[in-house]
């Protein structure tokens, strides 16, 4: 049997400072509007969708907002295509699938995960961060997508622990990457230096963006992850 091709998609990793969400409750109405899963702590969280779980891939699983790339997504004319396609592909998925209008410029490039071989669904997958100053509002579709929660890194991978939460294995590592940054800026400045995670470490279909500013990093140091994931998105 031939090895199945990973579809080349992208991933959006959503991060705000839990502090911009407080509230000042003064009344019963207030209380009434505001959800659950709006009330913030201190720290930074992020934002996890739940995926349908009629869904054959991933099916009611716990996943950072994302999608294969479309062929609308690809510009035209760039020598590094995938990498400005997979940007253009988190801009739309995160609106898609979250309701929540990001730019491309947000936009910043911390892994890459492929789809080891021999299993039935193949993804090559660029992960993005998406550091948000200000207060979004969530809208999921009620079909691919059913829930919505904020969370920050630690709760999240605790209650996938206590089996509350099912998480794929880059969505896991990702939440752990997060654990040392207590506010946005801290998670800028770090991951604005820190080198791009990348599965496995000598994935052919990972081919590092040269545009400045874009590649983690002055060097644009990569660092390789063992093990095996079955993907992010779909």
């Amino acid at each position: 049997m031939s090895e199945i091709e990973p579809v080349p998609a992208a991933t959006v990793v959503l991060v705000r400072d839990a502090a911009v969400v407080k509230k000042t409750v003064v009344n019963k109405a207030v209380v009434k509007k505001t959800a659950a899963n709006e009330i913030a702590a201190d720290g930074i969280e992020v934002l996890l969708v739940q995926r349908n779980s009629k869904l054959v891939f991933h099916g009611g699983h716990w996943v950072f907002p994302g999608g294969r790339i479309d062929q609308g997504d690809f510009p035209e004319g760039d020598n590094n295509p995938e990498y400005l396609a997979a940007k253009n592909a988190a801009v739309r998925e995160t609106r898609e699938e979250a309701g929540i209008e990001i730019k491309d410029t947000d936009l910043i490039h911390t892994a890459h995960w492929t789809t080891p071989p021999n299993l039935p669904r193949r993804f090559s997958t660029w992960f993005f961060i998406c550091p948000l100053s200000k207060p979004v509002a969530v809208s999921v579709d009620n079909d691919e997508i059913l829930d919505y929660r904020w969370l920050s890194p630690a709760a999240a991978i605790a209650e996938a622990e206590s089996g509350q939460l099912v998480l794929p294995r880059p969505t896991l590592t990702t939440l752990k990457d997060l654990l040392p940054y207590a506010n946005l800026q801290q998670l800028v400045e770090g991951i604005n230096q820190a080198s791009i995670r990348i599965f496995p470490a000598d994935s052919p279909y990972y081919c590092a963006p040269h545009e400045k500013g874009e590649t983690q990093g002055e060097t644009g140091e990569t660092r390789g992850e063992t093990g095996q994931t079955q993907g992010e998105t779909d």
